[in-house]
C-alpha cells in the first residue's frame, strides 16, 4: 500500500506541476506589476482594519486564520523531510515559490471574496465559487467547480488531515511517553469541541493561539541559529550551491531539490491549492482586494519565518541526513535518526542541553500549529461541500463526524503512508486550481487594480462596484458590504 501511494504522489508531483505552478506564479506577478512587493506597505496598513460582523470575521481575524493555516506540520517536520529528500537546496526553491507564488494567493483571496455567499449564517466561498462564476464557458466552469469541490472535500477529510494529527500525537508521545491511543482520543475530542463550535470559535481559537506559539517557536529557533552564527555564511553558501548542483555531494539530488522544495513548499504555504480563497472569504471587508493582499502577506509569515528558521536551525547544527534517489544516504549528520520531527528536536537539543527539551518544544509547537491548521482544513472541507449541497446543517454534522474519525485513524498510520496520502490530496487540488486560475485569474487582476487605483487617488476606503468591472457576484453580498 505504501508503494502504491508513493507512486501516485510521485506522478502528481512530477516536473509538469512544478513548472505549471512556477510559470503561473511568475506570469501573474508580472501582469499585476509585482504587488507582493509594491503593496507591502498597504498590506501592513490593512492589518489594522476592524469590522467583525455576524456573518464574517474581521480582516485581522481572517488574516490570522489565513496565516495560521500556512503554519503546521509542513513548516517543521515537512522542512526536515524536504531536506532529507532534496538536500539543503530545497529551501531555495521554497523561497522562490513564496516570493512569486504569493501572487496566486492574492488572486485566490480576491476572487474568493468577490464570489462569497452566506451559508448557514456565515460567509463561505472558495475556488469552486470563482470557477463556476468566473469561466466564460459556464459549463466548463461548473465542471471545474464540482470536480474541485469533490476533490477538496474528500482530500481534506480523508487524505490530508491525517499527517497533521499523526505528528501531533507522535510528538506528544515522544516528548511525554504517553500512550498513543489515549493521546489520539483526547486530541480528537478537543478538536471536535472546536469545530462543532462554528466559524467564530475557529477564528477566535486561531487568533489567540497562533501568534503566541509562532513567536515562541521562532524565538527558540533564532537562539539556536545565533549560537551557531559563525556557520551561517557556510550554510547560506551550501543552500545556493546545493540548489544549483554546484555542491558535489548534493549534485545527484539537484532535481530533487527543485521538486521537493516546491512539493514541501506547497504543503507549508498552500500556494496554488486554492485554500487561501476559503479563509480570505470569511472576512467582512469593503473591497475584495483587501483580503486578497492580506492573503499574499500570509504566505511570507509561514515561509520566511517558520520554514526558514526551521531550515537554518537544522543546517547550522548539521542535524540532518540526505538520501539519494537510489536509497543510499549521501549525507549523515545524524546517523540513524528518522527524518521529520527528530531533526528539529536534535537541533534544539544541541543548544539547550536540558534532557528531552527538544522533543518537548517540537511537540508543543506542532500541537498548536497543527491544531489550528486542522481547524482550517475542516473549514476548507465544509466550504467545498457547501458548494455542492448548499445550506444543509445535517450534512455538515456528518462531515464533522467523518473528519474526526479520519483524524483519529490518521494518528495510527505509518508516517511515509500518511505523507504520501497528503501529497496526493495536495497534488489533485493544485492541478485543478492552478489550471482554473489561468482561466479566471485576469478577473482578479482587474479587481486588484481597481483597488490600488482608488488608493492611489487618495480614497481611504475604496468601494467595490462589481458591475463596473463586468462581474456578477452573488446577489446582495456587496450591497450588504457597502451598507
Amino acid at each position: 500500500m505504501s508503494g502504491l501511494f508513493n507512486q501516485i504522489a510521485g506522478l502528481l508531483w512530477g516536473l509538469p506541476i512544478i513548472f505549471l505552478i512556477l510559470g503561473v506564479s511568475v506570469y501573474y506577478t508580472v501582469i499585476m506589476k509585482f504587488p507582493q512587493f509594491t503593496q507591502l506597505k498597504e498590506m501592513f496598513r490593512l492589518l489594522k482594519e476592524r469590522g467583525e460582523s455576524e456573518e464574517g470575521l474581521s480582516p485581522f481575524q481572517s488574516f490570522i486564520f489565513t496565516a495560521a493555516r500556512t503554519i503546521g506540520v509542513g513548516n517543521i517536520a515537512g522542512m526536515a523531510m524536504g531536506i532529507y529528500f532534496g538536500g539543503p537546496g530545497a529551501i531555495f526553491w521554497l523561497w522562490v515559490l513564496a516570493l512569486f507564488g504569493s501572487s496566486i494567493a492574492i488572486l485566490e483571496g480576491t476572487l474568493g471574496q468577490t464570489y462569497k455567499q452566506v451559508i448557514h449564517n456565515e460567509y463561505k466561498s472558495g475556488p469552486a465559487n470563482y470557477m463556476a462564476k468566473g469561466f466564460k464557458s459556464k459549463r466548463l466552469g461548473k465542471g471545474f467547480a464540482i470536480a474541485y469541490s469533490l476533490i477538496t472535500a474528500i482530500s481534506l477529510t480523508f487524505l490530508m488531515s491525517g499527517v497533521q494529527a499523526f505528528y501531533i500525537v507522535q510528538g506528544l508521545h515522544d516528548a511525554f511517553n504517553l500512550p498513543v491511543i489515549i493521546l489520539a482520543i483526547a486530541f480528537t475530542l478537543l478538536l471536535g469541541i472546536v469545530i462543532f463550535g462554528g466559524l467564530k470559535r475557529i477564528g477566535h481559537t486561531s487568533q489567540k493561539l497562533s501568534p503566541i506559539a509562532g513567536l515562541v517557536y521562532v524565538t527558540l529557533s533564532l537562539i539556536v541559529i545565533v549560537v551557531n552564527y559563525r556557520k551561517m555564511p557556510e550554510v547560506i553558501s551550501l543552500i545556493f550551491q546545493s540548489a544549483f548542483g554546484q555542491q558535489a555531494v548534493f549534485g545527484a539530488v539537484v532535481a530533487s531539490a527543485l521538486q521537493w522544495g516546491i512539493r514541501r513548499g506547497v504543503h507549508a504555504n498552500e500556494i496554488g491549492i486554492g485554500t487561501s480563497a476559503i479563509t480570505s472569504a470569511t472576512a467582512q471587508v469593503s473591497h475584495p482586494a483587501q483580503q486578497g493582499l492580506l492573503g499574499g502577506l500570509s504566505v511570507y509569515i509561514g515561509t520566511l519565518f517558520v520554514c526558514t528558521t526551521t531550515t537554518f536551525m537544522i543546517l547550522v547544527t548539521d542535524s540532518y541526513n540526505v538520501i539519494h534517489p537510489n536509497g543510499t544516504l549521501i549525507h549523515q549528520g545524524v546517523p540513524g535518526l528518522q527524518a521529520g520531527n527528530p531533526f528539529v528536536a536534535h537541533a534544539i537539543q544541541s543548544v539547550i542541553p536540558i534532557p528531552n527539551i527538544g522533543n518537548v518544544i517540537v511537540a508543543l509547537a506542532i500541537l498548536i500549529f497543527a491544531f489550528v491548521a486542522l481547524t482550517a482544513y475542516y473549514l476548507y472541507a465544509e466550504s467545498s461541500l457547501a458548494y455542492i449541497v448548499g445550506d444543509h446543517p445535517k450534512v455538515f454534522v456528518g462531515l464533522k463526524c467523518c473528519f474526526l474519525v479520519s483524524i483519529f485513524v490518521g494518528t495510527m498510520v505509518v508516517s511515509d503512508v500518511i505523507w504520501a496520502m497528503a501529497d496526493i490530496g495536495y497534488g489533485l487540488m493544485a492541478w485543478t486550481n492552478v489550471i482554473a486560475i489561468l482561466f479566471v485569474g485576469h478577473q482578479g487582476v482587474r479587481i486588484v487594480k481597481d483597488y490600488t487605483d482608488q488608493r492611489a487617488q487618495g480614497i481611504k476606503k475604496p468601494s467595490f462596484v462589481p458591475k463596473s468591472l463586468g462581474l456578477e457576484p452573488h446577489k446582495g453580498i456587496w450591497d450588504q458590504e457597502a451598507d
